[in-house]
């Protein structure tokens, strides 16, 4: 019996330090199961955040014209809070607002239709999803 109640308050414990951790995911991303993948951020809408490993360089967004259209960036929004690290902005070439996670700027597949997919884990080997 002692036994089970030590688990139970083990288990009770990992919960709650799960859901501390979500919490720590500054607005407006947010965390999700996704499968064999674990924990992984999404925008606000629940759909899944990529980064591009063609990004070298910290800040700068690699991704534009038509690779934007197939993998749009994760925009500002006007009246979206003030980011909290290790959330930041970045600034696109054509003057638009980004967020970045650590420095790398976020995406959204097209491919992906409901909250949850993440079918552009590891395309090309250049685009993945964003661990919290």
């Amino acid at each position: 019996m002692a036994r089970l109640t030590n688990l139970v308050i083990a288990l009770s414990l990992l919960a709650v330090a799960g859901t501390a951790r979500a919490q720590e995911v500054p607005p407006p991303l947010k965390v999700a199961k996704a499968g064999e993948l674990g924990m992984i951020l999404t925008g606000p809408n629940g759909m899944t955040v990529y980064t591009f490993a063609n990004d070298k360089e910290m800040g700068k967004s690699a991704c534009n014209g038509p690779c934007a259209t197939n993998w749009p960036p994760m925009m500002v929004q006007a009246g979206d809070p003030a980011p909290k690290e290790p959330l930041s902005i970045i600034t696109r070439d054509d003057g638009s607002k980004q967020y970045a996670f650590k420095g790398k700027p976020l995406y959204y597949w097209k491919d992906d239709k409901k909250a949850g997919d993440t079918t552009g884990h590891k395309f090309r080997d250049v685009w993945f999803v964003v661990v919290p």
